[in-house]
């Protein structure tokens, strides 16, 4: 099979197109510097120069393709200038599935994300799931918004199947998740947030649930993609046994948090500040669940993500020994 993807050179994007090759199939990526995608032209990857913004840039590498990956996205949290999370994560995945409608594609799936749902306060909600109210970050919005113009595409007839991961981790991470494991890992994290959950999946994991999508999800159905659930605590409990690393003591309870937020939203409109310390990096932190349940995903695509404690394992070794050669 022939295979189009968005955002192969990202952190998800790239292990599906990895996977792609390993299991025989051709694909097709697009990226705005072809030259820094070499590493997926070693694989026998075509790299086509394009951008989701620019919809004729995807044309040629989209033409005759068997399935498309819309897996290209902005994620940001707490940066000043927002502008690019409207033009790549919604009029991007326009042109993607416009394109994809005009070229009269087989089959789509289209990366979509638990942060629509934005906070479910301690809820493990499925698919039914629907969000009314404001959302907490740029990200969760935009997101959001190009969930629904998937839905809308969806109900023209385009044969487009959602995937919606929760939180990735794994080698390769560049997201503040990453962060606070180093910090974890050289004893720089300053305190816990109470409450704070999220639905943890390995990399690998959520990269094979994309390729299961495509493979048995039933278009127009949205899927899970995401992992167990797991306070932050939990997850560093964890860590701080696999690593005899002692986690900090002091514990912020998300009404601290929410106030500390509220401060920090006057003060960055000042100055310039780090993005964990803006409203929206203290806020997503304030006790917040960012929580599903994957039994549809597992029980339809056959999706088994494996358990936290065996792939934080092999993220932390694998941090461990970036730390040591620095």
């Amino acid at each position: 099979m022939k295979y189009f993807i968005t955002g192969a050179t990202g952190f998800v994007g790239g292990r599906v197109a990895r996977q792609l090759v390993e299991a025989g199939h051709q694909v097709n990526a697009i990226a705005r510097t072809p030259e820094k995608a070499s590493d997926l032209a070693e694989l026998g990857i075509s790299i086509y120069k394009g951008d989701v913004t620019e919809k004729e840039t995807m044309r040629d590498a989209m033409q005759g393709v068997d399935g498309v990956f819309h897996i290209a996205g902005w994620y940001k949290i707490g940066v000043r200038d927002k502008s690019p999370g409207y033009k790549i994560n919604v009029l991007g995945t326009r042109n993607v599935l416009e394109l994809m409608q005009e070229l009269e594609v087989p089959k789509g799936v289209y990366t979509s994300s638990l942060a629509v749902n934005s906070d479910t306060e301690g809820k493990v909600v499925d698919e039914d799931y629907r969000f009314e109210g404001q959302h907490l970050t740029v990200y969760d919005e935009t997101k959001a918004e190009a969930h629904d113009i998937a839905d809308e595409f969806i109900d023209q007839g385009l044969p487009l199947v959602i995937v919606q991961p929760g939180l990735i981790y794994g080698p390769g991470d560049t997201s503040t998740v990453r962060t606070t494991l180093i910090q974890f890992l050289t004893g720089k994290l300053p305190l816990l947030p109470k409450e704070t959950a999220y639905a943890w999946a390995h990399v690998d994991d959520v990269a094979r649930g994309h390729i299961l999508a495509m493979e048995k999800g039933t278009p127009g159905e949205n899927y899970f993609i995401c992992g167990p659930v797991y306070t932050i605590v939990e997850a560093l409990e964890i860590a701080s046994d696999l690593t005899n690393i002692p986690l900090p003591k002091l514990r912020a309870a998300p009404g601290m948090l929410k106030a500390m937020a509220a401060f920090m939203g006057l003060v960055e409109k000042i100055i310039p500040l780090p993005e964990a310390y803006t409203y929206e990096g203290l806020r997503t932190t304030a006790g917040v669940t960012y929580i599903g349940d994957n039994s549809k995903a597992k029980e339809e695509l056959g999706f088994n993500p494996r358990p936290l404690r065996e792939g934080l394992k092999e993220t932390l070794e694998h941090e461990l020994a970036l730390l040591q050669e620095e």
